[in-house]
């Protein structure tokens, strides 16, 4: 069949089938966590279409899946406000907390979930079960004393609904991981205090379990200054495995017979930042064969370690993106994904080393005629340095620009800021490209998946290196004739929304921009903000108050007078962790200057937008605005947003 010739049209105003309905309806969204009980597996899904409810879903061993979070619930917890680790599997039963009262329920197949703690204002996270005594043993957030700090421990729960809650490890600020050892002897566990973030410091400890429960003879197994540990299981036979970045890349190790042993040495990256609860990289097929994952030249490769003779091979599958790593004998899950293929559940065989998916973010296939695909690309930025970025060319053989003229350029800067970009099959990315518009997605210095030294460029430097690569990365892509650099835009949400507001604020590259939920008072972020943020800062900036100097120098909000371009701000009413009037001081400050302005409020969204019918208003009326900013036409009916001083 003979290819249709493409359309000449202006860039912005191709059509495309990937729609802002697509985006928000037809998908969900996989919380990380993936748990295997017998022949069934777990995972939780965030369904937009359903208000943004977290839903715990089983496949049991036929392959039939079933939801077994029931409608007037949801299987989410609020610690660290981050949440993850909402729920735990074991013999059938599953345990969750649920979102509105933070309480722990159980709940057995077919059955109406129980509650098994009291209401009040505790919040629970990462549970394990303790066969031995019938409990749980799992994070506790205690707030309980409004005018204080909230207190975290380790704390075990009667998993019969007495509601009994002992506390059994505390006195510093968090925790994480509480891993009990097979033969229910030895308790495993991570903590750190203020001002570290579990990925600048965190210590192993392990503790012996009397007869009562009580923990003693607790001891730091590894740890300490510049050392990050995360992820710590138990093996079948009771070794203690876990991963440390005492090399500066994050690897696996395993405490044995006294001694920390390495296993696979290399410049890669086995972990990631523990943002989240429930995280895992790695599992066990057998005590012999460990299914681990690992970041390395872009990409994240499967691959099973021989626990005997430590022989390293690489698993061959389809995906550039795996994480949620959970294995047993014959076979192992996770989360997977690629350029072309978004989220899934996977199971691999590992006998034919065969992939089956078990469940997509998204049903809907879109037409590979549509789909750009990522260019790893390393530009050169400030002192001599590069830095890194995924770059998405405008793809729909439909249409072709004009030949005199080059594609709007997107900059996308992440949150976090210790986060990254991810390869895989983005459809809200998608969207952007599919029309016209050129995209970088922009690992600036800081972000994860390069090693300690890459990320901790960001140390001291929030606002300024992340500033710098992106706005090289821009300048980059310009000078190599991609892009328009009179119609150049940077996007990002949270902490990617501060990267956002500095770039607007302190350069003149941009021409336009787009914040979701984003930071614009420094001060007020290290004045108000929940525990497990409250000193990130610290490290990213300076110990405040003692240099509060550098928080007044790099908040945008400070300098809200060096603000000349256009801007459109998206914000939930409920968040906690940065409050809409920051947004609404950046927009007041554009709308006395004369500047076109748009602001967009979501009722009842928190910190990033969950419900469907806000996704996709978000995506629309980002379109939109530039739409009216660049002076292009729109290919689909949009319902206009409000753009104040726009002429």
């Amino acid at each position: 069949m003979r290819k249709r010739k493409a359309t000449t049209s202006g860039y912005g105003s191709w059509k495309s089938q990937v729609t802002s309905d697509l985006v928000s309806s037809g998908t969900i969204r996989f919380d990380g966590q993936i748990e295997i009980d017998g022949d069934e597996i777990y995972w939780v899904e965030m369904r937009p279409a359903e208000a943004g409810r977290y839903v715990v879903v089983r496949r049991s061993r036929d392959g039939r899946k079933s939801d077994i979070t029931p409608r007037q619930f949801n299987a989410r917890t609020r610690v660290h406000e981050y949440g993850g680790g909402a729920f735990k599997v074991d013999h059938g039963s599953v345990y969750f907390s649920n979102f509105t009262d933070q309480r722990l329920y159980c709940q057995n197949f077919g059955s109406t979930p129980w509650p098994i703690t009291h209401e009040g204002s505790m919040r629970y996270a990462d549970g394990i079960i303790d066969h031995r005594r019938e409990r749980m043993i799992c994070v506790c957030q205690d707030h309980t004393k409004d005018d204080k700090e909230p207190e975290n421990y380790l704390a075990s729960i009667n998993i019969h609904g007495t509601g009994q809650v002992q506390k059994l490890v505390s006195g510093n600020d968090f925790y994480s991981s509480p891993r009990v050892s097979p033969d229910g002897s030895h308790l495993a566990w991570l903590t750190w205090n203020h001002p570290n973030m579990p990925w600048d410091y965190t210590e192993l400890w392990v503790g012996e379990i009397e007869g009562d429960g009580a923990i003693t003879n607790a001891v730091k197994l590894a740890g300490g200054s510049d050392e990050s540990i995360c992820q710590p299981k138990y093996s079948s036979d009771g070794t203690l495995y876990f991963i440390s970045e005492r090399t500066g890349w994050w690897n696996l190790y395993r405490w044995r017979d006294g001694f920390i042993e390495p296993l696979c040495p290399m410049e890669a990256e086995f972990g990631v930042p523990h943002w989240a609860f429930g995280q895992s990289n790695y599992g066990f097929a057998s005590t012999r064969q460990l299914i681990c994952t690992y970041f390395k030249n872009g990409a994240w490769h499967l691959a099973s370690l021989d626990t005997v003779t430590l022989r390293f091979e690489i698993i061959d599958t389809p995906y550039t993106s795996i994480s949620s790593v959970q294995a047993v004998p014959g076979y192992a899950v996770f989360l997977a994904g690629s350029p072309t293929e978004a989220p899934a559940i996977v199971r691999l065989d590992l006998a034919g080393v065969r992939t089956e998916v078990l469940c997509r973010s998204t049903e809907v296939k879109v037409d590979p005629r549509y789909l750009s695909l990522p260019e790893a690309i390393e530009f050169p930025t400030e002192n001599g340095l590069t830095a890194h970025a995924l770059y998405y060319k405008p793809k729909n053989d439909n249409f072709t620009g004009p030949s005199d003229k080059r594609p709007p350029l997107i900059i996308v800067s992440h949150g976090g800021p210790t986060g990254a970009t991810s390869s895989t099959l983005n459809l809200s990315l998608q969207f952007w490209t599919s029309r016209g518009f050129a995209v970088a997605d922009v690992d600036y210095g800081g972000s994860i998946g390069y090693g300690r030294a890459y990320r901790q460029r960001l140390d001291g430097r929030w606002g300024i290196v992340d500033v710098d690569d992106c706005v090289n990365c821009a300048r980059y892509l310009i000078e190599r004739g991609e892009v328009d650099g009179e119609r150049t835009v940077i996007r990002g949400g949270s902490a990617g929304g501060y990267t956002t507001f500095a770039a607007l604020t302190f350069r003149n590259v941009f021409k336009a921009g787009a914040s979701y939920f984003g930071v614009s008072d420094l001060e007020a972020l290290a004045k108000d903000t929940h525990k497990f943020e409250s000193r990130y800062l610290d490290r990213l900036v300076g110990p405040y108050p003692t240099r509060r100097d550098l928080y007044l120098e790099r908040s945008p909000i400070r300098s809200v007078e060096r603000l000349s371009c256009p801007i459109i701000f998206f914000q939930g009413n409920e968040d906690m962790i940065i409050p809409p009037d920051q947004a609404e001081v950046m927009a007041n400050a554009l709308r006395k200057k004369g500047i076109p302005v748009a602001f967009v409020m979501f009722q009842g969204e928190q910190h990033g937008f969950r419900k469907a019918q806000n996704i996709k208003r978000a995506l629309d009326a980002e379109l939109y605005f530039y739409s009216k900013i660049f002076n292009f036409d729109l290919s689909d009916q949009i319902e206009p947003v409000l753009i104040e001083n726009l002429t």
